[in-house]
């Protein structure tokens, strides 16, 4: 084969990889939620334009899930680029923050960049923050790579000095108080937050590309607040977290946070408050210490699979014979499906817990101490996984102790969590989940009530 043949040959071979990597994505909407009573005074909040920065992603998040506006309209778009998270990758179609200038219809990013600009020129958005983690420590003066003019991260980012409209012109004096702000809560002083202006009409060809200077150019102030990629995520958090929230106080919209402002609390609702429910909560699935596969779970006979996350960074994706449970760029477990026709089961389940009966809603969380009962359902068989009892396929009338649970068969790494799973004649009809690690989860618990009935609940269907 001469040296053309296979350059031909080279290039056919990557026009069908591209085609069938774009035939085989799933398109994945970003989110949108609004915060707040609306006004003409909104702040609106991107995260996820770059899927390989995550303490972007993760602080709006927070601020959908974890804040109260209380005076004020906030807008928040936690996940623009959601594919380019799922797959931690910067953009698996190119750099979306590299198509706001031109971009054709036939890109996979143009819908999610029509959307979004439809959102920065709306007539109610004064000010446009998009957030991201950047490389090093910006400097004005170069010391080495990791601190130098170069580098994006610990800065407040500008495409010009000043602009000329009625709201929040004054582009470098807001930066230099977001810096400020920032500066006087650093975890130390290497962390220094520096303004950048990037002076994008003097001919920044990559710069004219961008979020930013496309709602510059449509009369909106617009920031880019970045994050050091040196720091680990709840650092980066919690410095995005400062920025967004001396934005909000310049903009006079106030707001009540669910948690401390340090990195102790970050952590904590980051890892641990989160959870994922299913078929109109006929299951609740804690995913803080999930196991990393979880097997003959209850799916639709059709295949589909009906969830609602608690959090807008949570998805689910099918993968072979699996659905991958994805938290930003985290795959957090596999789900093997066993597939059911659905059954409505209503009414309480009456359990007898440690000595006393209570009436229990299917999709609850059970705390137990030592042993539980499930009391006869009529029509309705009920299933422990883990627990076995020869001759025995309706497991109900049985007092059940904590060691005769296989910890095998337990849905968190820690062998404390069991499904008890409720079927009537073949149809799946709800579970409920037994915990023997009594306070573990009463946060998560407190979560899914407070959340039940509120209209910013993240809902996914697949």
């Amino acid at each position: 084969m001469n040296l053309g043949m296979l350059r031909l040959f080279k290039l056919i071979i990557t026009i069908l990889f591209v085609q069938n990597l774009y035939a085989n994505t799933t398109v994945m909407d970003f989110n949108f939620i609004k915060k707040g009573i609306q006004d003409d005074n909104t702040l609106l909040i991107v995260g996820g334009i770059q899927g390989d920065e995550p303490g972007a992603f993760m602080a709006a998040s927070l601020i959908s899930t974890h804040y109260k506006i209380k005076k004020g309209s906030v807008w928040v778009v936690p996940n623009l680029n959601f594919y380019s998270i799922i797959k931690r990758n910067r953009g698996p179609f190119g750099d979306m923050n590299r198509k706001f200038a031109e971009l054709a219809e036939d890109d996979p990013d143009f819908n999610s960049i029509q959307r979004i600009k439809k959102y920065i020129t709306a007539p109610e958005v004064k000010l446009v923050l998009n957030l991201h983690d950047g490389s090093g420590f910006y400097r004005k003066e170069y010391r080495n790579w990791s601190f130098s003019p170069d580098r994006w991260g610990q800065s407040s980012i500008i495409d010009q000095t000043n602009l000329d409209i009625e709201h929040y012109g004054n582009l470098e004096e807001i930066s230099k108080q977001v810096c400020e702000h920032v500066n006087n809560n650093l975890l130390r002083q290497r962390d220094e937050y520096r303004v950048k202006n990037t002076h994008t009409r003097m001919g920044d060809k990559e710069m004219e590309k961008t979020l930013t200077y496309y709602a510059i150019n449509n009369g909106k102030a617009a920031f880019g607040n970045e994050a050091s990629k040196s720091l680990p995520l709840y650092e980066r958090t919690y410095y995005h977290l400062h920025a967004l929230e001396k934005y909000m106080e310049i903009m006079g919209i106030e707001f009540e946070r669910k948690f401390d402002l340090n990195l102790v609390a970050i952590k904590d609702v980051i890892d641990n408050d989160i959870y994922i429910s299913f078929y109109d909560d006929k299951i609740h699935l804690p995913l803080s210490e999930v196991r990393d596969v979880l097997k003959y779970f209850p799916v639709k006979k059709d295949g589909t699979l009906d969830f609602k996350p608690s959090n807008p960074l949570m998805t689910i994706v099918r993968n072979d014979n699996f659905f991958s449970i994805y938290y930003g760029n985290r795959l957090l477990a596999n789900l093997k499906p066993d597939y059911f026709e659905m059954e409505n089961l209503s009414e309480n389940i009456l359990m007898n817990i440690d000595g006393e009966e209570k009436a229990v809603k299917i999709g609850s969380i059970v705390d137990v101490d030592s042993d539980f009962e499930i009391k006869p359902i009529k029509d309705y068989r009920v299933n422990v996984i883990g627990f076995v009892k020869k001759g025995k396929k309706n497991e109900v009338g049985i007092n059940i102790e904590k060691h005769k649970i296989l910890k095998d068969y337990s849905i968190d790494k820690k062998g404390k969590l069991f499904r008890v799973e409720f079927y009537k004649k073949d149809k799946f009809a709800g579970m409920v989940l037994i915990n023997f690690d009594k306070g573990k989860l009463k946060k998560i618990k407190n979560s899914i009530a407070s959340n039940e009935d509120k209209e910013s609940t993240f809902l996914s269907v697949l």
